[in-house]
């Protein structure tokens, strides 16, 4: 199968799973604060620290399924592009205090996941 059909593939799981936890996070959660969001990306970046170790150090795995696995499933799951919208639509209710949180949650906390995640893998791995 082409590679661009593997990407495909995963990214329609991803943004399936990504609407998944939008639903159920909207009924628990609320809507007031884009805690989906959020959560996701912090989710998406710990799993591909874990996946991009873990296919370096311990799994031989084809281009074809790193490419669906971190392009397709995680690039469909995590989107930059609802956080740049849900930061916009803070901003502009005038929420301001809530805005730059927000931003910097989702900034500092996927960062710090990658990390963990990258670190979680070496460690169990090595």
């Amino acid at each position: 199968m082409p590679m661009i059909l593997w990407v495909a593939l995963g990214g329609a799981l991803g943004s399936a799973a990504r609407y998944s936890v939008n639903v159920a996070c909207g009924r628990f959660c609320g809507t007031a604060f884009p805690w989906a969001t959020l959560g996701v990306n912090i989710t998406g970046s710990f799993l591909m620290g874990v996946l991009i170790s873990a296919m370096a150090l311990k799994f031989n795995t084809s281009q074809e399924i790193r490419a669906f696995l971190t392009t397709g499933i995680l690039g469909g799951f995590t989107t930059f592009s609802a956080f740049s919208m849900d930061f916009a639509v803070l901003a502009e209710r005038g929420e301001t205090a809530a805005a730059l949180a927000y931003m910097t949650l989702t900034v500092a906390a996927s960062l710090a996941a990658i990390f963990a995640g990258l670190w979680l893998t070496r460690t169990v791995l090595a």
